[in-house]
């Protein structure tokens, strides 16, 4: 059993840790007020601050919001880097820049460490469920020495490339989601507004060449105006600038990426960044002045 630092337990954190102490391993845990109390009593230990915790630890994993709570995690006061043993692994699973990442690898590496970024998608519930895709990128020994603790925490666990090629994967992957969640808006809406039953119109396309986990899942909390957040507006806005930034950096045009993050955008401008993500088809209804279900 391995003696695991975590840092950041939020919405995803939490889970993820949760299921690394039900695969018997030893928690050290670090986050912005206090840790959760289901981990302190399922025998999780909270550390001062992150320094402390990576020195308990002969694996670091971080989950943290963006690119400078990374940074500021890893190499900020009493930061992991500051309480690094020689040989630890540390572990991104956080969702930031590929650039920045390629950068704090070779930060980490310098300090006689390895590192991987491994971010997820999945989701609150997938995080609970421990049915995460985890997107890799790092060193293959590190990799299969870590391998044990990411199948606690998933199902899809995928080795991509080097440091910076889990980061990019989750880009991609967050490019596909936010399309198809436009995608669907777009066609429940029109179904909508033509006079047909939204969740008729759903049901019909659930077997069809159409079906997707969006159409399945975020279809469903369209037609039922839930939009509670699994995963926030803010957040998904926050990957699609990190895609449009990279593309700028690499020179590559990403057109139909750019107006989902306007519909993102127009949301957030209505008090909508705290809004799960299919909650985009909101701005699509404002220009249309018709709501899904048949209320103008």
């Amino acid at each position: 059993m391995a003696d695991i630092a975590f840092i950041g337990l939020g919405i995803m954190g939490a889970p993820m840790a949760l299921n690394l102490i039900r695969g018997g391993h030893t928690l050290h845990t670090y986050t912005l007020g206090d840790t959760p109390a289901a981990l302190m009593e399922a025998g999780a230990s909270r550390c001062a601050n992150a320094a402390d915790a990576a020195a308990k630890g002969d694996i670091i994993i971080t989950m943290v919001p963006d690119t400078p709570d990374v940074e500021k995690a890893l190499f900020g006061e009493k930061g992991v880097a500051s309480g690094l043993r020689k040989g630890s692994i540390v572990v991104d699973m956080s969702s930031i820049s590929p650039v920045s990442t390629k950068d704090f690898a070779k930060r980490i590496n310098e300090l006689g460490c390895d590192y991987l970024d491994a971010p997820v998608s999945g989701g609150e519930v997938g995080a609970k469920a421990a049915t995460l895709t985890i997107m890799v990128g790092g060193p293959q020994e590190a990799f299969d020495k870590v391998k044990p603790l990411f199948d606690l925490m998933g199902k899809n666990v995928t080795l991509v490339g080097a440091n910076g090629d889990g980061q990019i994967t989750k880009v991609a992957n967050q490019i596909i989601v936010a399309l198809n969640i436009a995608a669907v808006s777009e066609a429940l809406l029109l179904a909508s507004k033509a006079g047909a039953d939204a969740g008729k119109v759903r049901q019909a396309l659930l077997g069809g060449f159409a079906n997707s986990r969006v159409l399945e899942v975020h279809g469903e909390r369209m037609i039922k105006r839930t939009f509670e957040p699994g995963f926030r507006i803010a957040l998904h806005q926050k990957d699609l600038n990190l895609a449009l930034n990279t593309a700028r950096q690499i020179g590559v045009s990403l057109p139909s990426t750019a107006v989902s993050q306007e519909l993102f955008n127009a949301c957030a401008a209505h008090d909508g960044a705290g809004w799960d993500h299919s909650a985009m088809v909101r701005a699509l209804e404002k220009a249309a002045n018709y709501e899904i279900g048949g209320r103008a």
